[in-house]
């Protein structure tokens, strides 16, 4: 699962920018990279007073009351000096800086919280996730951030406990920042989906992805979320159906996408429904051939056979047949041949089944007719 952190800017002659791109939330990667950060960093020269004016709140339903707090102009210097340092890419540096400030009782609730931010991101950019989500947490417990930069944080605190399988702690702050804010960005609900299944709460996943996909229904990645919460609920009837829904649409584009829907099929019993979806996956290039699909076919074949429906299972089996790691499926298809009189073909196949390899090889010379 992917998240987007949110982003802010900037005290009075400081930029301080966290946009954060998109990133696999797992991988502990709390933002866009250190280049990108810095270099939006350096871009930012606007006051913040200036930055609000031109451009809309980010949480424009915040019930949060904005902070009156600036910076003194003491404590500008200090944030100047430990911005310029966070841009020089020292983030041992920033990061001690900030401590300074943060941990200063003279600092106000602005400086403080600003300054951890800082700290925050560069552990961040060091990769030190348990520091950076500490430190989050203490910009927004000196509540001196404006309503941007202070849900952002939050944001980000959120994806970082997730990335550390804090998923209690993850779902009370993504909740307290869905609450406050009143957002229904993409990104938080995705993230809180993703929560919910690392606590294993699939059912409770699979009712919001499903939720969200009702307002998205081509969205693949929404798709795909809600079918692993229903495959992870043991509800593979429900999974199955949203998959049907997918390759009707095209949205199935990978072979193992398709071999989801068709093995669900065979599952279910729904032989001729896994057979169509084969066949659409072959004739758009999206199944190819395979020693793993001629198991499939062989599966089918099996089936077939047990349903006494001969004519499907030698179908199944000359299809898997030449693309088979070894001879069974050829062994399989040589005795069919042999039960109904088919004497010839009986022969060929078992001759196959040899040459390709096959357990019972004693058998299958009997059939090829070799001593």
């Amino acid at each position: 699962m992917a998240a987007v952190l949110f982003a802010a800017t900037a005290v009075p002659g400081v930029a301080m920018a966290q946009n954060m791109g998109q990133e696999q939330v797992k991988t502990g990667n709390a933002g866009m990279s250190m280049h990108d950060r810095r270099e939006a960093a350096r871009q930012g020269k606007e006051t913040k007073k200036g930055n609000d004016e031109q451009k809309p709140a980010l949480y424009p339903q915040a019930t949060r009351e904005e902070p009156k707090d600036t910076a003194s102009r003491s404590g500008l210097k200090k944030l100047q000096k430990l911005q310029d340092t966070y841009q020089k890419q020292d983030n041992d540096g920033a990061i001690a800086q900030a401590l300074e400030i943060g941990n200063d009782a003279g600092s106000n609730a602005y400086e403080k919280s600003f300054a951890f931010l800082i700290a925050g991101t560069a552990a961040a950019d060091k990769d030190d996730q348990a520091a950076a989500a500490d430190y989050f947490a203490k910009a927004l417990a000196a509540n001196g951030l404006s309503n941007d930069d202070y849900y952002t944080a939050m944001f980000n605190l959120a994806v970082i406990q997730y990335g550390l399988d804090r998923y209690p702690d993850a779902l009370a702050t993504l909740d307290r920042f869905l609450s406050e804010t009143k957002s229904d960005k993409p990104e938080a609900m995705n993230l809180k989906g993703g929560i919910l299944m690392g606590m294993e709460r699939y059912d409770d996943a699979a009712a919001l992805y499903t939720g969200l996909l009702a307002k998205k229904p081509a969205d693949k990645a929404l798709l795909m979320n809600a079918v692993a919460a229903y495959q992870s609920a043991d509800k593979g009837d429900k999974a199955m159906e949203l998959l049907g829904q997918a390759q009707a649409k095209g949205l199935l584009t990978t072979k193992d996408e398709y071999r989801s829907l068709y093995v669900s099929y065979i599952n279910a019993d729904r032989d001729k429904d896994a057979v169509k979806v084969i066949e659409d996956g072959v004739a758009k290039g999206i199944i190819p051939a395979s020693p793993e699909l001629a198991k499939d076919y062989m599966v089918l074949g099996q089936k077939a056979f047990y349903n006494e429906d001969d004519a499907t299972a030698i179908e199944m089996y000359k299809r898997a047949m030449p693309m088979a790691a070894d001879g069974e499926a050829a062994l399989n298809l040589a005795k069919l041949y042999a039960a109904s009189g088919k004497t010839a073909e009986a022969k060929a196949a078992a001759q196959q089944a040899l040459e390709k390899g096959v357990k019972d090889t004693a058998g299958a010379k009997k059939l090829a007719g070799a001593k």
